[in-house]
């Protein structure tokens, strides 16, 4: 294989190479402008390529330098990434979530959590993509399925799936609770990427009669549009209790659509050495109970 260039010359060469100066890069790096300064020259000589020309007032990228420090300066990020991922770091958390339930639920929480444990500093991935928990270096994830995820991975029970149909008040106006088949079958509804309205409708034995309807590729700008009188929506009961405690929704029909994959929050072995990731987990479970 060949020898790969030497260590030294090539993080002085990253550094200088984001400032353009050496004894910006000597600052960072602790060391002396002509060690810096030296390592590079020390680099340059194993590629045989300058990388930098030496102007006056600075240092400017040679068109093979800029090319090479695109290389070097992504291998160095790679590896503090890794590292980063490899080093527990007490009192903190990452936890990924979908976009709905950081919205709707998670974030109208965290004054809670932030009051009770001020001392942890809690991070939300929320991404529509599986995490992994090496991969992305997460350490709680919230899931909608069913056990078992994995062996390695502990599994708590948030949330049972119970998908309610809820409306504005506004939209409603003059109709009777609850909606009778008719009135279900001809409001306007909000269509979110799960697609359940025909499920829900069939269920019950009813024909969808109105428009089309607004589709969308999130559950909560379904919940979004719905507060603002657009159509109805359909949408787990725990994801909408705050709107409908307040009567800014209103569930529309008793009639509930079961599911088969409720709402969990895994955690993988390892986490359990770390006790903000302990306490993490034990306040997602209470207030998931309350």
């Amino acid at each position: 294989m060949p020898q790969l260039p030497p260590l030294n010359g090539l993080r002085a060469f990253d550094v200088a190479g984001r400032f353009l100066n050496f004894r910006a890069a000597a600052d960072e790096l602790g060391v002396t402008q002509g060690a810096v300064a030296q390592q590079v020259r020390q680099l340059e000589a194993h590629l045989g390529v300058p990388l930098f020309e030496r102007l006056s007032k600075g240092l400017a990228f040679t068109p093979a330098g800029r090319s090479y420090h695109v290389f070097v300066a992504a291998a160095f990020e790679a590896i503090r990434n890794a590292t980063e991922q490899l080093k527990p770091e007490p009192g903190k958390a990452l936890v990924s979530v979908t976009p709905t339930f950081a919205a709707k639920w998670l974030i109208p929480n965290l004054p809670d959590f932030s009051a009770k444990h001020p001392d942890i500093d809690l991070r939300i991935l929320a991404t529509e993509k599986v995490s992994s928990f090496h991969g992305d270096g997460i350490d709680l994830a919230v899931r909608q399925g069913r056990p078992p995820f994995g062996a390695s991975l502990d599994a708590h029970l948030l949330f049972r799936q119970e998908i309610i149909a809820v409306a504005a008040p506004s939209l409603i106006h003059g109709y009777s609770l609850p909606l009778d088949a008719k009135a279900l079958s001809s409001i306007p509804k909000l269509h979110d990427s799960h697609n359940l309205w025909p499920e829900f409708l069939n269920l019950n034995n009813i024909e969808d009669d109105g428009d089309h309807g607004l589709r969308l590729n999130q559950t909560s700008l379904a919940v979004d549009a719905a507060l603002f009188g657009q159509g109805a929506a359909l949408v787990s009961r725990f994801l909408v209790e705050a709107e409908i405690a307040t009567k800014r929704l209103i569930q529309i029909t008793p009639k509930v659509l079961p599911g088969n994959q409720d709402f969990y929050l895994l955690s993988t072995r390892k986490t359990k050495q770390n006790p903000a990731i302990d306490a993490v987990i034990a306040w997602f479970l209470e207030q998931a109970e309350r």
